[in-house]
């Protein structure tokens, strides 16, 4: 099977789901590439679609090729400062799973699956490596805040070691 026809059979999985993909192949589709549009309508179907058995690269392939083309034009049109926010992100990392689930569906996988887990460390690794769970950059509070976090303790510790010590000494000239 072509490159090009691997891309149009691929696609069709996605298409009949909420996903909203449409392709029109056509004869230069076959010959170069695969032309693909993306659409916000959902009455644009494909009239061929070509089932594909098996979860192997194809699968891998097609989460690849599709969700996550998808899901880097979505995050390139945010800025990278709000790669960490959740409220902005959400909608998008929602619709990324979804699509490697419809894929695994169209395609008779497990969902979720080895290969669907390694695609999102790759996705995390690459789009959310600095985002903590609070969904802020984690950095060392101003030095105003944190000096005295450190200075009080110490302090502490040499006034109650000066204290012990002036006391034991003291104590051994009454007895």
């Amino acid at each position: 099977m072509g490159t090009a026809l691997l891309k149009h059979t691929l696609l069709c999985l996605i298409v009949a789901s909420q996903w909203r993909v449409a392709c029109a192949p056509t004869h230069e589709d076959f010959v170069h590439a695969n032309t693909l549009y993306l659409t916000r309508n959902p009455t644009q179907a494909v009239s061929q679609c070509v089932s594909v058995q098996g979860c192997g690269s194809h699968y891998e392939f097609a989460i690849e090729e599709f969700c996550l083309a998808k899901f880097k034009l979505d995050m390139q049109m945010l800025d990278q400062r709000q790669w960490c926010s959740w409220e902005d992100t959400v909608e998008l990392y929602s619709d990324l799973t979804n699509c490697t689930y419809i894929v695994a569906q169209g395609m008779s996988c497990y969902w979720p699956n080895r290969m669907v887990d390694e695609f999102f460390i790759q996705v995390h690794r690459y789009y959310f490596h600095n985002c903590s769970l609070s969904g802020r950059l984690l950095k060392d509070p101003p030095n105003r805040i944190l000096g005295p976090f450190i200075v009080v303790p110490i302090l502490v510790t040499l006034l109650m070691t000066a204290l012990v010590v002036w006391r034991s000494k003291r104590s051994e000239g009454i007895v």
